[in-house]
């Protein structure tokens, strides 16, 4: 759509100003999807750089209202200075309780960016990247207890496989699950170097994409990025208003996988959403969304050549009804 893709030129160079810290993926699409309100109520659930944020902000008229969340310390830095927005240094997997403290409730519309932002990957120190040496952290939140290292030395082998396959789709997880128990005997690991050094010879085609994989298993299940996805999808009934907008952009198909049946079935639980599709009187139990995108949307060729980690990126969007 050239229009949109105009608009994205546009806003791109102008709301996104914390595009050196992340660069907004999906960005007209999001701010078009959610159809914003002069005087409405929304929420950004991963500020991040702000682009989104400020995307956001500049839709709305002086009597409008954003709450912005980002667990990760450094996102604090990009919170633009307006009084219409209420930021909170917290997951976004507790958005029931803060904005209920904050009598922000229900609201017009929410946004979710599930991405690692650039700046997490860019910044040597925090572990994300296999780019560079650094203590194995991958930590969004700097005061969780949990670090990829203490993963790598406690975790047994057939959890170690799990999480590979499971987060990462590693095709030699339980090899690669053995060779890890079997170096930390030696010693535990602490640094990138070290697990690239186990994960060298057993690397499969590109070995930068096996190493991509499996440092994202590491970083999911350090964040623990399933558990949180889940609680903010199940607490979405309790937080919209009838007619509000949820869109949601993930990264992994494991994710896409469940955004997709929350907003067929309005349950994030594999049986009760498959007894929502079960018939009844001759009908289907109807979800409690209308779906405003039947396909996810995925990124245009024009965004990828300007951002290549939009390439995977998915937005997927419904209405409560």
């Amino acid at each position: 759509m050239p229009a949109m893709h105009l608009q994205y030129q546009a806003d791109a160079a102008n709301g996104a100003a914390g595009s050196s810290y992340h660069v907004p993926v999906l960005y007209a699409e999001c701010l078009d999807a959610l159809q914003i309100k002069s005087n409405g109520l929304y929420v950004d659930c991963t500020m991040g750089g702000g682009g989104h944020t400020r995307g956001i902000l500049s839709r709305l008229g002086p009597s409008g209202t954003l709450v912005a969340f980002d667990q990760d310390a450094d996102a604090a830095a990009n919170v633009p200075m307006d009084s219409r927005l209420v930021f909170i240094p917290e997951n976004f997997r507790h958005i029931h309780r803060f904005l209920r403290l904050h009598e922000l409730l229900p609201v017009d519309g929410l946004l979710a960016d599930l991405g690692v932002s650039s700046h997490q990957f860019d910044v040597p120190d925090r572990g994300f990247s296999y780019r560079f040496d650094a203590p194995l952290d991958m930590r969004m939140n700097t005061n969780a207890p949990i670090t990829a290292a203490d993963l790598l030395n406690n975790y047994d082998a057939v959890r170690l496989q799990q999480m590979l396959s499971n987060y990462g789709e590693v095709t030699n997880a339980k090899t690669l699950a053995l060779a890890i128990e079997d170096a930390r005997r030696t010693l535990p690991f602490e640094t990138v170097s070290q697990l690239l050094h186990v994960l060298k010879p057993l690397s499969k085609g590109n070995p930068h994409r096996y190493y991509a994989q499996v440092f994202q298993a590491l970083r999911m299940e350090v964040n623990d990025e399933m558990g949180a996805l889940k609680d903010l999808l199940d607490q979405i009934l309790k937080v919209l208003k009838p007619g509000g907008i949820a869109a949601i952009i993930t990264f992994h198909s494991i994710e896409d996988r469940l955004v997709k049946r929350f907003f067929k079935t309005g349950s994030t639980e594999e049986e009760e959403a498959e007894q929502g599709m079960d018939m009844i009187y001759g009908k289907s139990k109807s979800s409690p969304f209308e779906l405003l995108t039947k396909k996810p949307v995925e990124a245009s060729e024009m965004e990828i050549k300007q951002n290549e980690r939009s390439r995977s990126a998915k937005l997927r969007i419904a209405q409560l009804k």
